[in-house]
């Protein structure tokens, strides 16, 4: 995996994440023993690591626009939270009702966690699934640097009771940061900027 040698610090908050766990995140990278190399996604193509930071940006700017909560709940929904039925309701209504709901998540606007904001830009212009994939990897990779934990998973640390809106974007930011370091193509925008 290319390494750059002195990266640029990009970070919001290099007090939450700084380069030194940029730089531990990238050699957990190279010493994984994952099944599938960290810039593969479920498809086995390679992503770019210019694609996965725009799909980190754009998962950030998603948050900034509709917000972001610690765990999505009915109670997010409002006005569309799990109907209520009377005893004449069939069996197929409030099946029908209910695959409407989990089918609908939340409306454009609405806010949403982590895992959801990465999944929604997947369906959109900035990302697909595979870099939606390759993105929660190194997050966690990031995550695990920075906890020092082997086991820590980025979803599991942005819905900490204590987490906020800025630490997710921080760990966003730091994960663009990371993907433009050290993802596949870093070497040769290093070698187009001399």
């Amino acid at each position: 995996m290319p390494k750059k040698t002195t990266p640029t610090s990009t970070l919001s908050n290099p007090v939450l994440f700084t380069e030194e766990t940029l730089r531990r995140a990238a050699d957990l990278a190279t010493n994984s023993y994952s099944f599938r190399p960290v810039w593969a996604g479920g498809s086995g193509e390679e992503s770019t690591g210019e694609s996965v930071a725009r799909h980190l940006e754009a998962t950030a700017a998603l948050l900034d626009t509709d917000g972001w909560v610690r765990i999505y709940s009915t109670s997010v929904l409002g006005d569309n939270a799990v109907p209520e039925f009377d005893e004449t309701a069939t069996t197929e209504d409030m099946v029908r009702a209910l695959l409407d709901l989990v089918r609908d998540e939340p409306a454009s606007g609405s806010p949403r966690p982590l895992s959801m904001a990465l999944r929604h830009v997947a369906e959109g212009e900035h990302g697909d699934p595979d870099t939606c994939e390759i993105a929660g990897g190194i997050l966690t990779l990031i995550i695990r640097a920075h906890t020092g934990s082997d086991t820590a998973t980025a979803t599991a640390w942005s819905e900490r009771l204590h987490r906020t809106h800025a630490d997710i974007t921080a760990l966003l930011t730091a994960g663009a940061a990371f993907a433009r370091a050290y993802g596949p193509g870093a070497a040769a925008l290093d070698v187009a900027a001399a």
